[in-house]
């Protein structure tokens, strides 16, 4: 109503000349009455998001130290009815609040913004009520991840972020109670996970932890209490492992849950969750087709390189079985097993450094990278590689790079593994996880002017430019160009878009272990060890396996042709820095910015 003081007088004297006037300056000036409009709807929506991220930290505290907003570090959720119940009622609160604006009248980025809020509101709804996890996963109840965030982020001084861990110990034996009563109906593939994985959260409460509480401030009195009440933590947490263990025996029984959600349930978690310009079918076949051609790549790379390598030895007539046999022969090249964390460690400022020298994108190096081991409480579910990112509220924060060693393998196990992450295959395995993959990528999403498009961002997208980012190096030269890199990348590609393959119809197909792992060791050439690891995977999660392959195909569709529309403007830099901008918003969503953004330029 700002314009009603262009014309004070005319409002009160004479309302019918007030709104000819004001008929006339929308017909004269409709971008100024329009860019008015939108700016106070921006500003309303804008409001209630900040809002909706206030009361989020405060009814979801994990989440909260998740994304670096630690004002409720101390505080603990207990996995009961009443806290899904509240939760329920929260996510029925901030859609009715969404649901009072219109889209098309808020700008192109607010816009995007209403959508990923209202996407997520949904599916975690969704989550609770209809897909219900909480009762079929026991993997989901893990105090050691939360517990180990507030012990390695220096977000505060010791002494407070002791105090904070130990408000939280008091509550963990109700956790562990509730976690108990929440499990109905659980598959045995996530109750073997949750034992794993709550075994390696004992070692969170480990004498590391008294050493520490030991060195503090802590008072004589506050010393006792939080002993008493750790060691009550581990009690719970060392019971839960029991009551888990039980229970497994009497799975095996074949009494359990089946991991598979079917068809409909997949649909609806597709849709949710990857956000896709694609339905499960087009990108399964799309998938199935992409296949077929990285083969067609894969056997000409082959040939080229069999004199070199294979000398006078004859070429196999069966052209799948001649590719595995040249990749075999370069798997043979691999660091050595003890050196396995220490080789990715020190290939990580190489990468820097040609990212650097080819000015693919824009760096910050005051944004610090860990290597480090996986931690124990995260390990078990056939990713032996991950990012830790620091989140928006706290940029500053180490990213670490968890790469679980290989110490604890079968000689055989170990041996597959440094086949399969062989000298070419670990670098593209740096380049996904770390530069110019996951870790710049958060920390661009980080820089983002919306918080909302990073706290609730996609895992399509984030996944997909890591795969983007693989094949931006070798375009780029890295590895000289060379045959064996190139065979190795498209063996790697040819796992993300096997990966979708699986899932879906391990997941809604019935496709069995033999032929999965069949698939995996015949058509995408991986070592055993790798096949079965990824089976366990397909087993823990649904979807996620058709991020990758799905965002990557949509950023390159969106990179060819934002390179068309643009012609010789089109810069390489320009389009990662512009894309790594918008958080991390699904590609459709972000395109649409990109191309509001080329009108207005």
């Amino acid at each position: 109503m700002k314009n009603i003081q262009l014309f004070p007088h005319h409002f009160v004297a004479a309302p019918t000349r007030f709104f000819i006037a004001m008929l006339v300056c929308w017909l004269s000036f409709p971008s100024l009455a329009l860019s008015a409009s939108t700016a106070a709807q921006d500003a309303a929506f804008q409001q209630n998001a900040n809002r909706a991220l206030t009361e989020m930290w405060r009814q979801f505290p994990e989440q909260g130290v998740g994304v670096g907003y630690y004002k409720y570090a101390q505080e603990m959720t207990v996995p009961d009815d009443a806290s899904r119940t509240h939760a329920v009622a929260f996510y029925d609160r901030q859609l009715a609040a969404l649901a009072k604006f219109d889209p098309n009248r808020l700008s192109a980025a607010n816009r995007v913004d209403l959508l990923l809020m209202r996407n997520q509101f949904e599916s975690s709804r969704w989550d609770v009520i209809e897909f219900k996890s909480w009762r079929w996963q026991p993997s989901q109840y893990n105090v050691g991840n939360d517990f180990g965030l507030l012990l390695n982020t220096e977000y505060a001084p010791l002494e407070t972020r002791l105090r904070h861990v130990m408000t939280r110990l008091a509550k963990v034996p109700a956790y562990y109670a509730a976690a108990k009563d929440s499990i109905s109906e659980p598959t045995l593939e996530h109750t073997q996970l949750a034992i794993l994985q709550n075994k390696g959260a004992l070692s969170v409460f480990d004498d590391d932890l008294l050493k520490k509480l030991k060195g503090s401030k802590l008072s004589a009195a506050e010393k006792t209490m939080f002993q008493s009440r750790l060691e009550k933590a581990r009690q719970a947490t060392s019971d839960f492992i029991a009551y888990l263990t039980e229970l497994e025996a009497k799975l095996q029984s074949g009494n359990a849950r089946s991991f598979r959600i079917g068809r409909e349930l997949y649909a609806q978690k597709f849709a949710y969750d990857i956000q896709s310009g694609f339905s499960v079918d087009e990108l399964h076949k799309r998938a199935i087709a992409e296949k077929a051609s990285l083969h067609d790549a894969m056997e000409k790379r082959a040939r080229t390189l069999w004199p070199k390598y294979m000398d006078a030895k004859e070429m196999p007539g069966d052209r799948l079985i001649m590719i595995r046999t040249m990749i075999d022969e370069l798997a043979t090249r691999h660091t050595k097993r003890e050196a396995f964390v220490e080789t990715v460690r020190k290939q990580i400022p190489a990468l820097e450094k040609f990212v650097r020298e080819k000015d693919l994108l824009d760096q910050d190096r005051t944004r610090p990278l860990v290597v480090r081991e996986m931690p124990r409480h995260m390990r078990g579910d056939g990713a032996g590689a991950s990012i830790s990112a620091a989140g928006p509220y706290d940029p500053k924060a180490n990213t670490y790079y968890n790469v679980t060693p290989l110490d604890e393998m079968s000689e055989a196990e170990a041996a597959s593994e440094l086949r399969e992450y062989n000298d070419w295959t670990l670098q593209i395995l740096n380049i996904h996880e770390a530069i110019p993959g996951h870790y710049t990528q958060l920390v661009h999403a980080n820089k983002s002017k919306s918080r909302i498009k990073t706290i609730f961002g996609n895992g399509s997208m984030v996944e997909g430019w890591a795969v983007f980012g693989e094949k931006l190096m070798l375009d780029a030269g890295y590895g000289n160009n060379e045959d064996e890199i190139w065979l190795m990348w498209m063996k790697w590609n040819l796992r993300t878009v096997v990966n979708t393959v699986l899932d879906v119809e391990i997941q809604t197909m019935n496709m069995s272990k033999e032929a999965a792992i069949t698939m995996m060791m015949r058509e995408a050439f991986q070592e055993e060890a790798e096949a079965t690891n990824k089976w366990k995977r397909a087993t823990l999660n649904q979807v996620q396996l058709t991020s990758y392959y799905n965002g990557y195909a949509e950023i390159v569709a969106l990179r060819d042709e934002m390179r068309q529309k643009q012609g010789e403007k089109f810069s390489v830099k320009d389009f990662n820095n512009q894309f790594l901008s918008y958080g991390s918003a699904p590609v459709k969503s972000i395109r649409e910015l990109m191309l509001a953004r080329m009108q207005k330029i």
